[in-house]
C-alpha cells in the first residue's frame, strides 16, 4: 500500500515546558478530534504518529514530547522549514451527538488532543458541562488554553508542584458524568475505564501505541480487544474503554 506523504510549512516549533513542543504547520485538510497524523523527517528511519492538539483554519497545531530519535529529530524544525505529513487518520472522538456531562481525563501529553475534543464539544454545543481532569508529572503545560472551552479545571501533579498531589484519578468521580473521553498513559487509562464500569459510565479512550504506516497495512499498532486483535491506526485509536482491553 503506497503511503502519500506531503510537505508542509512549518510556521513555529517552540519548547513550551521542558521536552515538550508545540509544532504549529500549514494544512487545509478537514479533522475530526481525536485523529492523529504521520509525520516524518529525513534522518528518522520511521515516521510519529502525533495526535492533533488543535485546528484552526488552515493552521494545524501538534504537541509532542521528545523521548527519541524521531522526535528529536523533529525538534530541530524552524519556523518556515518544510516536514513530510500524512493524513488526517484514525476514527477520532464522536461528538457529534448530545453527550450530557463530559468528563476529559488527560494524563501528560495526553492533554493535547482533548484540546480539540473541548473546542468542537463547546462550538456544537453538544455537551451540557465540560470538565477537564489533567494529570502530569511535574510541569503542567497547555491548560491556560482550555479556560474558554471547558467549565472547570482539576489539575493533579505526582509532586505537588502545581494542583492536588497525586494522580489524577484521585480526583475523578465517573458518577458525576453521561461520558468519559480519556487520553494518556495505559496504567491510567486502565484504572478510568476501572471506575466507570462500576458506576455505569460511557468511557472512550484513545490508545497510543509504536506505529510504523499509520492506515493499518502494517499491523505493528494492534491492541487487544474483545474481537481479537484490532489495528490502532485504522480500527481507532479511540476505542469504546468496554471493548478494548487493557
Amino acid at each position: 500500500m503506497g503511503i502519500v506523504y506531503k510537505d508542509v510549512t512549518v510556521i513555529s516549533n517552540d519548547e513550551i515546558a521542558k521536552g515538550i513542543f508545540k509544532l504549529v504547520v500549514k494544512d487545509e485538510n478537514e479533522i475530526k478530534c481525536g485523529q492523529f497524523y504521520m509525520l516524518k523527517v529525513k534522518n528518522a528511519l520511521l515516521p510519529r504518529p502525533i495526535s492533533i492538539c488543535e485546528k484552526e483554519d488552515d493552521k494545524l497545531t501538534f504537541l509532542y514530547a521528545v523521548v527519541g530519535t524521531g522526535t528529536e529529530e523533529i525538534s530541530k524544525i524552524k519556523e518556515s522549514d518544510e516536514i513530510k505529513i500524512t493524513g488526517p487518520l484514525g476514527n477520532g472522538f464522536n461528538v457529534n451527538e448530545k453527550l450530557g456531562r463530559v468528563a476529559l481525563v488527560s494524563g501528560g501529553i495526553g492533554t493535547a488532543p482533548m484540546l480539540q475534543v473541548a473546542k468542537e464539544l463547546r462550538e456544537k454545543n453538544n455537551a451540557s458541562n465540560i470538565d477537564l481532569y489533567a494529570g502530569f508529572r511535574d510541569d503542567v503545560y497547555l491548560i491556560n488554553d482550555f479556560e474558554k472551552y471547558v467549565d472547570n479545571i482539576n489539575i493533579t501533579t505526582n509532586t505537588g508542584k502545581h494542583g492536588k498531589k497525586g494522580f489524577v484519578t484521585e480526583v475523578l468521580n465517573p458518577r458525576d458524568y453521561d461520558v468519559v473521553l480519556c487520553c494518556g498513559p495505559e496504567v491510567m487509562m486502565k484504572k478510568v475505564v476501572e471506575m466507570c464500569k462500576e458506576c455505569g459510565t460511557k468511557i472512550f479512550v484513545s490508545m497510543e501505541k509504536h506505529m510504523a504506516c499509520g492506515v493499518g497495512a502494517c499491523l505493528v499498532c494492534t491492541c487487544k480487544t474483545k474481537d481479537g486483535h484490532k489495528r490502532t491506526c485504522k480500527d481507532g485509536p479511540v476505542f469504546d474503554g468496554n471493548y478494548v482491553e487493557l
